[in-house]
């Protein structure tokens, strides 16, 4: 197989690579909106995913995501495409049923690698319970993999990224640092337990996280991607009567990311979430920079966030291994989020 590294042929990699959140912002506001009493969800108001009412209390979630390498090997970089895409489904509490590939690939990179990228997703699809049923090809210089992922659920356990309550309680189910170790493995600057833990959380599927948690009544729920925990909780806020507060002693970093984004590994995307939170964030303690960096770090196949009851949340934290309480929702401050 090639010897070329994938992500030697990106300047951004995973979830990094998304436009700036405050541009796309920007432009989708120019676009039409498009109303139909079947479209319940759709990108106005930053939701994982579209939804339709099929009637009879069911509904179709749809998503698509897809974006550059940021692992050498072709496989897992497949596994990753194919968990971060079908994550959106599980953060509105439907199934993942189906699927298509999106596929952009070099023609200077052998066959062999494109069918280990192709059978990577199949797995992590696989193991979702999500049959990937054909896809679209381009050649493209920068090699990207994805998937558009089709699930379905029930209307009255829909999930929506806002609708808290004021005294919920905010549990993360993944670790935050990703696209710090990410970067500092383009530049070869980071061990192998690092590297090996931050792709073990890029593989793991939402599903145990999203199946525990759906046997709690929860009140708002999103996955923490590219936009970053800052700007994903942002999202959370909307326009709603509420704010957010993040304990950022609480936030569970990787082991060592702190050490790297001192270091000044920062991906681009990192930049791009700041310019964005700028002026929706209240900070009332005197935290340090490379927290609030990692606040701001995009993360590729990151966990879910998710608001309830607090008897609940302590229930949910300990039925799982890797779940954190973070924060909570609280009266409307001048600000969306607050971070102490």
């Amino acid at each position: 197989m090639s010897n070329i590294k994938l992500t030697s042929m990106v300047k951004t990699s995973g979830c990094a690579a998304k436009l700036p959140p405050k541009k796309l912002e920007e432009i989708l506001r120019t676009l039409p909106s498009y109303k139909s009493p079947q479209l319940l969800d759709d990108f106005s108001k930053n939701e994982d995913a579209l939804v339709y009412d099929l009637g009879e209390s069911k509904v179709m979630a749809q998503s698509v995501d897809f974006f550059p390498p940021m692992v050498d090997d072709p496989y897992t970089f497949g596994q990753v495409a194919a968990a971060n895409a079908i994550s959106d489904i599980y953060a509105m509490n439907c199934e993942p049923n189906i699927a298509l590939n999106l596929l952009c690939f070099p023609a200077c990179l052998e066959d062999e690698v494109m069918k280990q990228i192709l059978k990577g997703g199949f797995d992590k699809a696989i193991e979702a319970n999500c049959i990937i049923a054909g896809g679209h090809t381009i050649s493209d210089a920068t090699p990207k993999y994805g998937l558009c992922v089709t699930g379905f659920g029930k209307k009255e356990s829909l999930w929506k990224n806002h609708g808290a309550k004021i005294g919920d309680t905010l549990v993360l189910t993944k670790k935050i640092g990703v696209g710090v170790i990410n970067t500092a493995t383009k530049a070869d600057l980071i061990s192998d337990d690092l590297r090996e833990e931050g792709i073990k959380s890029m593989i793991t599927l939402n599903k145990k996280a999203r199946d525990a948690a759906a046997k709690y009544n929860i009140s708002c729920a999103t996955d923490v991607t590219g936009f970053s925990l800052i700007g994903h909780s942002i999202e959370m806020v909307n326009k709603e009567n509420y704010s957010i507060e993040i304990d950022s002693k609480k936030v569970p970093f990787f082991n060592g990311v702190i050490d790297l984004a001192k270091f000044g590994l920062l991906p681009e995307g990192m930049y791009h979430n700041r310019d964005f939170s700028n002026n929706k964030v209240t900070y009332k303690n005197n935290i340090p920079i490379e927290v609030v960096d990692l606040l701001h770090d995009p993360q590729t196949s990151g966990g879910l966030l998710l608001s309830l009851k607090e008897d609940d949340a302590t229930k949910l934290v300990n039925e799982l291994d890797d779940a954190w309480i973070i924060g909570k929702v609280i009266k409307k401050e001048k600000t969306p989020l607050v971070i102490v």
